[in-house]
């Protein structure tokens, strides 16, 4: 055996080998101890028979015994055990094998041979095989067929076609192909990504919690019902699964395509206590040993649900839109996170959450009426008719499954390395973990959701306030800023405003470490306007230049802004009015903008008490006495004294008339006045 194998083990032998090397074994246990299981302890029925019983025999007259016994065995027995030729000096040689090795050592050296290659392939034909491996690798995928064809080409060209004639035929170079390059059932471009990659690199070892969270994205196979008009739609689940314990650390469901601000949401869920819910009872509470659940209560400001949250250290995503923006460039900067993309069309980089998805499935959602399944050939008769769940209780389900179902499911073939026979769950790993490396309960502060939220730079108008998205922002905050900002750099001389894309009707501008909101201008005072999202502002705008309007203040927006939400005529404000699309589109809006000001901390959303919501025929009446008191406001501003009234035609005439005598007291003054200039 070479310095570079390793030594035989007895899982090595197939199961005909196995069954061999425990019958070689009896006879040699018979033979040394008289008994075949090699106790008299566990003595069988007749045993130990006259010629092998230890009180009366010696060892060499046993073994001669056995080997009488083995030669008048049937010549096919005794091919079986490979003992046709067997003598004393064998099974001496057996038996110190035996306490060597063990029970391997029993085992025929031919039961085990090495691997010698084929004979048939010279180091010419060897440089041959890896020539055309590696042209195949830059071209097409090719045949088998047409592989050996141009192992015969480089041959005859190389080597000459004498040598060529020698070469083995083409099942015997399938099979080295096969021996050394694998198996050649992928796709050409996934072969050549695999072959760049260099060999020999480091794994990555996962051996805590946080180390890497796995995110991915996919359909919700539930419809769903929307929480305004009950249609039934279509979600998207996001879910954040924590590599070391398994564990789903976080989820979001997001009506049509999620967003970068959905995924940095997801991340600030990661690190943030799951709060508990109605309904939810005392076996669902904080349940790691350690740190005590009304310490960690305290520190959360509300009583904490049983699931790990922690500050994560790698990211690793698909290579999705949503996960290489520039947004979520600047939250793993916020948070100190580094993004591990897998590998391009590589599920098995991020097996682990794919393994999750299929799990969520098989235990809960099939289970659920409204289920579509993953492929339109295997969908129910009405899925769309049979959805029941509405979005915020499939939000709450989902939940509540993970934290009562999922972090105490035992984990089968997942267990860990280091205790692989274990009974393990998630909840049982993280409370291992804690308790290894302890817990440091990092809960971020409530600011994090603004220092998340896509930033804009931009320069403080005088009179208007700051334009973002195509809207204009103001607020009193904005005027302590004193002019232009000190910043220097790409970004200089502007001002930092950050936006949340899900609901802009509100901004937030930074200023001296704490957070001021800034209102959209076209927001009447005192009036309540629907959430809309930066993708209604930009058919606000579309729909404004198409009618020719060229406003010169947001408040000109606010009627279209109206019509666009059905809000403006009674008749068009009826959920029977409007088409299926509408109705969807409008569903998927507002609840961008629930799961927004959820995200929200309470302290800003307590910044501005709205009171409730007027007529839409009143919001008309009110925009047109703004305009009105707006344009009066800006003529008084303009002018600083009452203008005086214009003359009538006749005095203006006389005015200017040439032949007019002017009055004796002015004609003296003038005419004096002349005569001094002439003099």
């Amino acid at each position: 055996m070479g310095e570079k194998q390793q030594v035989t083990r007895f899982e090595d032998l197939d199961e005909e080998d196995q069954r061999r090397a425990r019958i070689r074994l009896a006879h040699l246990l018979e033979t040394e101890t008289g008994y075949r299981s090699g106790s008299p302890f566990w003595a069988e029925e007749g045993e130990p028979r006259p010629e092998f019983d230890p009180d009366r025999t010696t060892l060499t007259q046993r073994r001669g015994a056995k080997v009488a016994e083995l030669k008048a065995l049937a010549a096919q027995d005794a091919k079986f055990l490979g003992l046709g030729q067997i003598s004393e000096r064998t099974l001496r040689r057996m038996a110190a094998t035996f306490e060597e090795e063990g029970l391997v050592g029993l085992a025929d050296g031919r039961w085990t041979r090495e691997l010698a290659g084929h004979r048939s392939i010279i180091p010419e034909f060897a440089e041959a095989i890896r020539a055309v491996h590696a042209e195949s690798l830059h071209r097409s995928r090719l045949s088998m067929t047409t592989k050996e064809r141009m192992i015969h080409q480089y041959v005859r060209e190389r080597f000459g076609s004498q040598l060529e004639e020698k070469l083995p035929h083409r099942t015997t170079l399938a099979k080295v192909w096969k021996e050394w390059f694998g198996p050649d059932g992928a796709r050409q471009r996934y072969v050549r990504s695999a072959a760049a990659v260099e060999p020999g690199g480091s794994p990555v070892v996962v051996s805590r919690p946080g180390q890497v969270v796995v995110l991915d994205t996919t359909p919700l196979p539930v419809k769903v019902l929307d929480d305004v008009f009950g249609e039934p739609i279509s979600v998207d689940l996001t879910l954040a699964l924590d590599a070391f314990t398994r564990s789903l650390v976080a989820f979001r469901l997001t009506p049509g395509s999620d967003s970068s601000v959905e995924v940095a949401m997801l991340l600030r869920d990661v690190m943030l206590p799951l709060p508990m819910r109605p309904g939810w009872g005392p076996e669902m509470e904080w349940p790691y040993p350690g740190v005590p659940a009304a310490l960690v209560a305290e520190f959360a400001g509300h009583p904490v649900a049983g699931r790990p949250f922690f500050a994560p250290e790698t990211v690793t995503s698909d290579h999705g839109s949503v996960y290489k923006n520039h947004h979520l460039v600047q939250v793993a900067r916020a948070l100190g996170v580094t993004v591990l993309p897998a590998r391009a069309m590589r599920p098995t980089d991020k097996a682990s959450c794919e393994r999750a998805f299929s799990g969520i499935q098989s235990l809960l959602l099939e289970l659920l009426l409204g289920y579509r399944g993953v492929d339109v050939a295997d969908r129910g008769a009405d899925p769309e008719g049979d959805a029941v769940w509405t979005l915020s209780e499939m939000e709450h389900l989902l939940a509540t499954w993970i934290v009562r179902i999922w972090q105490n499911r035992k984990l089968e073939q997942y267990a860990p390395a280091w205790d692989p026979g274990g009974q393990h769950s998630p909840n049982t790993l993280f409370a291992a973990a804690a308790a290894r490396d302890g817990d440091p309960l990092q809960i971020p502060e409530p600011e994090l959701y603004y220092e998340l939220l896509p930033v804009h730079f931009v320069k403080i108008h005088p009179h208007r306030g700051v334009k973002i998205g195509g809207l204009w922002y103001s607020g009193p905050a904005l005027w302590l800023a004193d002019g232009a900002s000190r910043r220097g750099g790409a970004h200089r001389g502007k001002w930092a405003v950050h936006r949340d894309p899900r609901d802009c009707r509100e901004v937030f501008f930074e200023l001296g470490g704490t957070w001021h909101p800034l209102r959209w201008k076209g927001l009447p005072d005192g009036d309540d306007v629907p959430a809309f999202s930066d993708s209604r502002i930009q058919q606000v705008l579309r729909e404004a230049a198409r009618l020719g309007l060229r406003p010169q203040d947001d408040r000109e927006l606010l009627p279209v802004l109206l019509d666009l939400l059905r809000a403006k005529t009674p008749v068009g404000a009826w959920p029977s009015q409007w088409t299926k699309a509408e109705r969807a589109d409008r569903a998927r809006e507002l609840a961008r903008a629930k799961s927004a000001a959820a995200d929200r901390p309470a302290m800003a959303a307590g910044l501005h008490v709205l009171p409730s919501r007027a007529r839409p025929e009143d919001l008309a009446r009110e925009n047109r006495r703004a305009v009105d008191a707006d344009r009066r406001r800006r003529r008084e501003e303009a002018v600083t004294e009452p203008p005086m009234s214009p003359p009538t035609l006749g005095e203006d005439l006389h005015a200017r008339s040439l032949f007019t005598l002017l009055p004796e007291d002015e004609d003296d003054g003038r005419s004096g006045q002349r005569e001094d200039e002439v003099s």
